[in-house]
């Protein structure tokens, strides 16, 4: 009889011919007592993304295992690739998320997130900071996907509302988490979101304090892009809702205060994306406004204000909002 990994790692990719191998290559260094799985989804990539998994697959093709779609899936109504294609075929003890964009900072990142479970026998989930990485290679904000400053073990109702985002590549989880995905899992517009909610529901997570991987941050420039983001985030919002109110059912109304809390700090956290200047200062948002910097809400308000200057500053002096 095969023997079944300890680990699946769960590659989602699209168009990533220039992070792929790095992605890739962060994975097979990975040092630790465990074997390991890697199962890639690319949704049919038509920039050579494809010509290089096939070059890894010849090599590792013990442990890589792709499905290289020659149909978009995603533009078919397909949403959560990794839980429609990836999951069912996790056979690991324990099962891990990444973007095929980003990567692995340590050699050590699995091993320690695996005993860190192993640790916590009451927690499903284990995540960490991820450092964000801009377009043109430079750090990008160091607390835009740091939850937490110290480790910590987490209820619950952490998971569900949080002043910062959880990287997608920090998520190691029990399979059992995923054995049976809930309705809400399918209606969530991204894929990270329903495995804290899912891991809410299952029991405690552990927050590891270090930075094991990077996050590429792709930002939009052009008007169209940008329009094109506004609506986006406006369905991404409505999505959400509508998401949340699956959970609220399948979960029988458990969280309900934290889930209402979340969506309030998401409704602003779109305003502020979108620069809605009348909804980002609604009293019921105070509370979000004040976990932002002093600068950054002084910037705030030059742009609102003077918003010729604002940009004036920005462009002469490479002010860079943090979002």
């Amino acid at each position: 009889m095969e023997k079944k990994p300890l680990i699946s790692v769960c590659i989602v990719t699209y168009r990533h011919k220039d992070y792929i191998g790095k992605c890739l290559d962060s994975i097979l260094s990975q040092k630790g007592n465990f074997s390991l799985e890697i199962l890639l989804h690319d949704d049919a990539s038509t920039d050579g993304s494809q010509e290089i998994i096939r070059s890894y697959q010849e090599k590792y093709s013990e442990i890589l295992f792709p499905i290289l779609q020659t149909e978009n899936q995603y533009s078919q109504g397909k949403r959560n690739i990794t839980g429609i294609f990836n999951f069912p075929r996790a056979r690991g003890e324990f099962v891990t998320v990444i973007d095929g964009d980003d990567f692995y900072l340590r050699e050590d990142k699995l091993e320690k997130q695996m005993e860190a479970l192993q640790r916590e026998e009451e927690a499903v989930l284990c995540f960490h900071p991820a450092k964000v990485l801009l377009s043109d290679g430079s750090e990008g904000p160091k607390d835009l996907l740091r939850p937490y400053q110290e480790g910590k073990i987490l209820e619950g109702k952490e998971l569900i509302n949080h002043p910062k985002g959880i990287a997608f590549s920090s998520m190691f989880f029990r399979r059992c988490l995923i054995e049976k995905l809930p309705d809400f899992y399918y209606a969530c517009p991204v894929g990270d979101r329903p495995i804290e909610l899912m891991a809410a529901l299952a029991g405690k997570a552990v927050y590891l304090p270090e930075e094991y991987t990077a996050y590429r941050f792709h930002l939009q420039s052009s008007w169209t892009e940008r329009e094109k983001g506004r609506q986006q985030q406006e369905k991404y919002l409505s999505e959400m809702k509508h998401c949340y109110k699956l959970f609220l059912e399948e979960s029988k109304g458990k969280y309900s205060l934290e889930v209402q809390e979340a969506i309030n700090r998401l409704s602003f956290s779109i305003a502020l994306n979108l620069r809605y200047f009348s909804e980002i200062y609604r009293k019921d948002y105070r509370a979000y406004l004040q976990e932002m910097s002093f600068q950054e809400r002084a910037l705030l308000r030059l742009e609102q204000f003077c918003p010729k200057l604002y940009h004036f500053l920005q462009k002469s002096f490479g002010m860079e909002r943090k979002r």
